[in-house]
């Protein structure tokens, strides 16, 4: 499959290469050659310096007739205009980094339907949901939805006085639409069988029918910190924004700061209920003391600065602060910065992605665990290929491969070794990363 990704910014470059890992045939486009030079240095893929806007561009020879063209330059205007000219030189499908709100709000349809964006992509508001989701189940550490929202992966930290803790999962009493999916522990991944056990300290993975799960997640934290009550946000820009008017309107009160007075102003206006923006340096502690951070349920830093997301995080957490989210550009220190405290960092240009390549994949759902060394992917099995209509037990798939749920007509199984894989429907798997390729093949025709 050839893909054309036109941008080679801090999200193009990290789409081009997942693509690349994954052997896909790529193609890189921009028109600044320092970047460019980069991704040639760093990337195996074909780069080209051009105006990726431009009916020449396309028209070249290697941009041609290509399967996707994915446009994630800095402005909405251009990645449209490279969508529209994409398809009328042949390329199939289209997926465009859209930013500006009022767009996706107000004319997504029209978009869709006129400038044949098959996909919009923005990554602030992709990060606002998913933080969203993870503060809605207080013990999460990572909420992952698939089959339209039917199916949720839910992770969370085994603690001491967990009632999980030191069980054998055939002794577990859990309900029959859960499954104990995976156990990380240390640096190592576990698909448990029934002697095994959670160990306080383990990350726990669990998936089953969204509504079960949430209600399962219940029983993991102590009762006054069942309900999410209030959030301080540091960072009042795109991002900031959106997860505080997406609490706000769930009747959380929210503090948000920010350094700049317009941006405090902009979010101010947005509030409908309990929201209270603050124009002040979140690095003032005295400032976030009188703000009453140590009563916050939950810390969210979304600064432009790595470093200072994780220094407030730590301070939020001295404080009393009971979870701590922050965002890390930069994804290679995850598990360290578990270890000092931070219970959640994430990536937008990673969750982003994730949805392009789900899209690539023609998969509903892709989505990474652990530093990217385990991946949850929803499939759809198609007629003809080597596990349809077999039962599970006899499909012959390998071991690093962990069907969790297989959903078709709308119906959610949990499946055991009977179960059929029916062509049509979906199976959420669990893989080890560098298995991920030679396990879809086994869905694929």
């Amino acid at each position: 499959m050839r893909i054309v990704v036109v941008g080679a910014g801090k999200l193009g470059y990290s789409i081009a290469e997942r693509l690349s890992q994954e052997e896909y045939d790529v193609i890189v486009v921009d028109n600044n050659a320092s970047r460019l030079q980069n991704v040639q240095a760093s990337l195996d893929v074909l780069a080209i310096e051009a105006n990726g806007s431009s009916p020449i561009t396309m028209n070249n020879d290697d941009i041609r007739g290509a399967d996707v063209l994915i446009a994630v330059t800095a402005t909405d205007e251009v990645n449209m205009v490279s969508c529209i000219l994409a398809k009328k030189h042949g390329i199939k499908r289209t997926i465009a980094r859209i930013r500006d709100m009022q767009f996706i709000s107000e004319a997504k349809e029209y978009l869709k339907s006129n400038f044949d964006i098959d996909l919009m992509l923005n990554p602030e508001l992709i990060m606002a949901m998913e933080i969203n989701r993870i503060l809605m189940v207080p013990a999460a550490l990572n909420i992952e939805d698939f089959a339209d929202g039917q199916v949720r992966l839910f992770e969370t930290k085994i603690k001491k006085k967990s009632p999980l803790a030191n069980i054998k999962m055939k002794d577990l009493d859990m309900p029959t639409t859960i499954m104990a999916a995976m156990i990380f522990r240390g640096q190592r991944m576990i698909l448990p069988h029934g002697d095994d056990s959670f160990q306080p300290g383990d990350n726990a993975y669990f998936i089953g029918l969204t509504q079960d799960i949430d209600n399962f997640s219940k029983n993991l934290v102590e009762r006054n910190n069942s309900k999410l009550n209030k959030v301080t946000i540091v960072g009042a820009g795109r991002m900031g924004r959106f997860v505080a008017t997406m609490l706000d309107k769930q009747h959380v009160k929210v503090k948000i700061f920010d350094t700049k007075k317009e941006r405090c102003r902009l979010v101010a206006s947005m509030f409908k209920y309990h929201g209270k923006a603050i124009w002040a340096d979140a690095a003032d502690i005295n400032k976030m003391l009188e703000e009453g951070i140590n009563e916050a349920d939950a810390l969210i830093c979304l600064t432009d600065d790595d470093k200072l997301n994780f220094l407030l995080a730590l301070l939020g957490k001295h404080h009393g602060v009971k979870k701590t989210i922050i965002r890390q550009a930069k994804t290679d220190y995850k598990s360290i910065l578990a270890e000092l405290g931070v219970d959640i960092s994430l990536s937008s240009r990673v969750l982003a992605t994730n949805e392009v390549l789900a899209f690539v994949r023609g998969n509903s759902a892709v989505s990474l665990l652990q530093d990217a060394r385990a991946e949850v992917t929803e499939v759809t099995i198609q007629d003809g290929c080597s596990v349809c209509n077999k039962k599970l037990m006899n499909a012959k798939l390998p071991k690093s491969c962990l069907v969790c749920a297989f959903v078709k007509d709308d119906v959610v199984e949990i499946p055991n070794g009977n179960t059929v894989l029916a062509a049509g429907g979906r199976a959420i798997i669990i893989t080890e990363k560098q298995e991920t390729t030679k396990v879809l093949k086994y869905f694929y025709n």
